[in-house]
């Protein structure tokens, strides 16, 4: 199998990364000198470090290699995943549920749950969330060693242990601290890095116009053909977009996962909590630009016989994942492929920190000191949190080689988000919003989502029911059925959360404050000028996200 041809130079720019971020880690570990420093980052960043962060940790192998490879595969319609999927989520997290979550100085997602609700509603949560982070974490493993071993000819045991090490030994040193400004660094090494692919191919092919006209019409739409599902190659309706992903997981992954919310809880004040996630959702509206349009070239040079552009085919099956690297390959001159190499190393590194910052938090704070040791000092947490970080990647390594055996990164992904997120959402929706939902109605409606969702999975995966019972659609596909799916699980533990509610004891609205509407003081800076406000941001961001859904149609 062919491999890139690195130069001297490019050795020299992925050993010099490599050294980066490792001195990174090891220069933050003095400042990190309590569980707070390590675990929150000290709640001393800005909104704009915050922000970037925020994003880096969800700029993942999922958004490098796995949407390329899949704009290859479906066009445009990978953008929803940006778009709806995101920025509606991100807006509404940074105006309404962050004050929820920063006003009570919460430590995690789960901590919030045992607030609002009670031990064992936050136990369930951590321990789900647990096992989901380190589902994931392999996914950025095998990305990483996917990059190392397919394009670079390393072994491919030896390049998943070596990504391995090097994430465990910089978030061990300082925590979410080195997680963060390593991820900030990595916010501009992927886009300097990754950017100047989509340019090499609009100049190559002539114009993003020539682009759009040498695709099929169904690559090039947004929404016009989603009415029909058997027109677009997700095989999704409008429904299952703007249902499962535009509402249930959008939301779910976006105001509930503790891995980017995490990023929001390390900032300074309020305002800047709530600017977090507004400001990364403009850099979110971007990435598409990255992804979307070099998937776009490579699917028209892969169709023109004069370009010799072509996937690599494993044992018989394109890697579609292979179009992004095969592109840097092509257009890069020797020094900066190593640039590029880099870049998507960065991408993958980023959020498998965020993925094992955020697993041992969870499991420090909300599973050992909850359940395993209640007494446990300041100093002993530390330790746990380093000791945790090194058990998760571990882990890791073995949900790496469970990832490398699916056929698809992005089915993977979408198909754990609907077992936890999904339902995790209608919990704490209920719990932020509607003061007399009761901690046996949230414990219950959530274990009941995720039963439900994952025995569909089973259901559907096995043939022990029609995928067309939950999709509405005799047009099928993996996609449209892990959407409908997570809706599914959202309906669920929304209802017997609310029908538990109804016969069995709330808590005393003495014990809300901070934690629901209308029990909440909201301490918000008075008398700032409109253009400091969030709201005014999230505005900006609303209107150009209709924009681009209406240019793209």
């Amino acid at each position: 199998m062919p491999s890139i041809q690195l130069t001297f130079p490019d050795w020299l720019i992925i050993f010099l990364y490599f050294a980066f971020v490792l001195g990174i880690g090891m220069y933050l570990k003095k400042y990190t000198k309590s569980q707070e420093d390590f675990f929150l980052a000290g709640r001393k960043n800005s909104f704009w470090v915050a922000g970037l962060a925020f994003l880096s940790a969800n700029l993942g192998a999922l958004e490098l290699l796995g949407m390329t490879g899949n704009t290859f595969r479906y066009g445009m319609y990978v953008a929803h995943f940006y778009w709806i999927g995101a920025v509606p989520a991100m807006l509404f997290l940074g105006i309404y549920m962050m004050p929820f979550y920063y006003s009570g100085r919460i430590n995690s997602v789960p901590g919030y749950l045992k607030l609002r609700f009670d031990e064992k509603t936050r136990v369930l949560n951590g321990i789900a969330f647990g096992v989901m982070t380190l589902l994931v974490s392999g996914i950025n493993l095998y990305a990483m060693a996917l990059v190392l071993h397919t394009f670079l000819g390393w072994n491919w045991d030896i390049s998943i242990w070596i990504s391995a090490v090097t994430v465990a030994a910089y978030v061990t040193f300082s925590g979410l601290m080195s997680a963060i400004f390593t991820e900030i660094i990595q916010f501009f090494l992927i886009w300097f890095g990754l950017f100047l692919v989509s340019i090499l191919g609009i100049i190559e092919i002539g114009s993003v116009q020539e682009i759009f006209n040498r695709v099929p019409e169904s690559y090039s739409a947004l929404w016009s053909t989603s009415a029909d599902p058997s027109l677009n190659g997700m095989m999704v309706t409008w429904g299952g977009i703007v249902i499962g992903l535009g509402f249930v997981l959008s939301f779910g992954y976006w105001t509930t996962d503790f891995l980017v919310v995490q990023r929001a809880f390390s900032a300074k004040d309020l305002n800047s909590a709530r600017m977090t996630p507004i400001v990364a959702s403009f850099f979110k509206m971007a990435v598409p630009f990255i992804v979307i349009i070099a998937g776009l070239v490579a699917l028209v040079l892969s169709k023109d016989p004069n370009s010799g552009f072509a996937l690599l085919v494993d044992g018989g099956q394109v890697n579609y994942d292979s179009a992004l690297p095969l592109l840097i390959a092509r257009y890069y001159p020797n020094g900066l492929i190593g640039l590029g190499v880099t870049a998507l190393l960065a991408g993958f590194m980023a959020g498998q920190a965020g993925n094992i910052s955020a697993f041992n938090t969870v499991w420090t704070y909300d599973i050992y000191r909850s359940v395993i040791n209640k007494k446990a000092t300041d100093e002993h947490l530390l330790w746990m949190g380093r000791a945790a970080t090194i058990v998760g990647i571990i882990i890791s390594v073995v949900t790496a080689y469970w990832a490398k055996s699916f056929p698809s990164i992005m089915d993977y992904m979408q198909a754990i988000f609907s077992w936890v997120n999904a339902p995790l959402f209608a919990t704490m929706l209920l719990g932020m919003f509607v003061r007399w939902i009761t901690p046996n109605g949230a414990f219950w409606g959530l274990l009941a989502g995720m039963i439900s969702s994952f025995t569909l999975f089973l259901a559907v995966k096995f043939s022990w029911i029609e995928q067309s019972m939950i999709t509405f659609s005799n047009v099928t596909s993996d996609m449209a059925a892990n959407l409908w799916r997570a809706w599914w699980a959202w309906l669920i533990c929304f209802v017997v959360t609310i029908v538990i509610s109804l016969f069995t004891e709330r808590k005393p609205d003495a014990e809300l404050t901070g934690l629901v509407k209308g029990f909440t003081p909201i301490s918000l800076k008075k008398d700032v000028p409109v253009y400091k406000k969030p709201e005014f941001y999230a505005v900006i961001s609303g209107i150009i996200f209709i924009l681009l859904n209406i240019y793209f149609w």
